[in-house]
């Protein structure tokens, strides 16, 4: 049966739960509608922006009602970047939404009973904590501007500062921004394919290393004064990188990096190693959080002096090469070549010589690994949001691994891939441990400890 919201009409409704990205979710007219800004137990007048014929998205007008866990968002554009969801609610309410929203995929989605999901670990600052920013460039008005993005756009918001972000990324965002005015250059445009410069990464590491990435559609020309100013205003700048990317979407780094400045990697400290990190490398983006996930992911493994481990989606091997280190051998599964290139380099610069690593897609590698007769006694999977593709699923359960540990940043699909390995495996699973790498937003990243006899 149709229901009767429409698009503008506004209602008043009382919040329950919570959607994936923190939204308040309120039920009108027997579907679910989302709500930014709404939390658990209000009650809220909003106006619906959106319908579907089970859902809809609406837009918060007035609080009626209010919950003792609100709080003033520190951010004066909070309420219109995407880059934060639940800055509102209080940060021991934030730990509880995420852990709640762990356990409701486990048991909704994964089927699971009697599971217990562990209490978020906290990350030790609310604020300040990211080591990589990405910000996108736009026109407004005819004049270039850069800065972070509204929720479910790619219009600019403008700011001085992101109080998630490392001071120094806004620093860099201000030097570039200005030279490329200068320089008359204009923000790319998906929809015609015109227009130079895409997007602005800046990362940091805990060694005090700086890495800025301009991407753009075109080689950058003329990039002498800027590197310049780069060098004056940041005194731990060591790598300026341009990435060209000629795809007709943007966030997307090419296959091309172009060093205008210093080396094509910044170094990075886990646990006692040191790993070179590239433009195109993924890495955790909270430095501490990520010590303590890995150290539990490694604890988990329980690991001895027998063990051949696969570590699938291994990105530049920081999990392969601690895992390494209790290991009889490890075997890294990357698709992306130049993280790969880093594993390798990695290894060889903290002395691992039992560590390799193949460049392919999890869902290709380990089903050929698993059909040679390759021994793996225990598995580690750290995932993209997506998930395991089904091929790697079918190819760890043929495997006999007695262990698992599956690290994931999106719930919903770590309750589908343990449902399968518990229902098709025969695995259990033994714990369940979240982790805040994410303040002020409703992501969460999650440790699972799955094994069977």
């Amino acid at each position: 049966m149709q229901h009767s919201l429409y698009v503008n009409k506004q209602i008043e409704l009382t919040i329950d739960s919570y959607g994936s990205e923190g939204q308040g979710v309120g039920r009108a007219d027997g579907i679910a509608v989302f709500i930014h800004g709404a939390i658990a137990g209000e009650t809220v007048l909003a106006k619906v922006e959106k319908t579907a014929p089970n859902y809809a998205v609406a837009r918060l007008d007035r609080v009626i009602k209010s919950s003792p866990v609100r709080r003033d968002p520190v951010c004066p554009v909070f309420s219109k970047c995407g880059g934060c969801d639940i800055q509102h609610i209080d940060y021991k309410s934030q730990l509880e939404l995420k852990r709640s929203r762990v356990q409701d995929a486990l048991e909704r989605i994964g089927g699971f009973r009697g599971v217990t999901t562990e209490p978020c670990a906290p990350a030790e600052s609310e604020f300040r904590y990211r080591n990589k920013a990405v910000f996108g460039f736009g026109m407004h008005k005819g004049v270039l501007v850069c800065g972070c993005y509204e929720r479910n756009s790619h219009s600019i918001v403008a700011a001085e500062d992101c109080l998630l972000q490392d001071e120094r990324a806004f620093c860099a965002l201000k030097i570039v921004l200005d030279w490329a005015r200068d320089a008359r250059l204009s923000a790319y445009d998906e929809s015609s394919g015109r227009g130079v410069l895409k997007n602005l990464i800046v990362r940091t590491t805990s060694p005090d290393e700086t890495m800025i990435v301009i991407v753009s559609s075109v080689p950058l020309k003329g990039t002498d004064a800027l590197i310049e100013r780069l060098g004056k205003n940041i005194n731990t700048l060591r790598s300026v990188v341009n990435n060209v990317s000629r795809s007709r979407h943007s966030g997307i780094l090419g296959r091309r990096d172009i060093v205008l400045y210093g080396k094509k990697t910044v170094r990075e400290r886990l646990l006692g190693s040191d790993f070179e990190v590239s433009a195109q490398s993924f890495l955790q983006v909270n430095h501490s959080q990520t010590e303590k996930l890995y150290k539990t992911a490694v604890d988990l493994l329980d690991l001895n002096a027998a063990d051949d481990v696969a570590d699938l989606y291994c990105g530049i091997g920081t999990l392969s090469l601690l895992i390494a280190k209790h290991a009889k051998s490890v075997i890294g599964i990357e698709y992306v070549q130049s993280a790969v290139d880093d594993a390798i380099n990695n290894a060889v610069s903290n002395g691992v010589n039992n560590a390799e690593f193949l460049c392919g897609g999890a869902e290709e590698v380990l089903p050929k690994l698993v059909s040679s007769g390759r021994r793996i006694s225990k598995l580690l999977i750290d995932p993209p949001r997506q998930g395991v593709q089904r091929s790697a699923l079918d190819a760890i359960i043929h495997s006999g691994v007695s262990r698992i540990v599956y690290v994931s940043c999106n719930p919903a699909t770590l309750a589908r891939d343990c449902k399968i390995l518990a229902n098709e495996g025969g695995y259990m699973i033994e714990c369940v441990k979240p982790f805040d790498m994410f303040p002020q937003t409703g992501h969460v990243e999650t440790v699972v400890l799955l094994s069977r006899n």
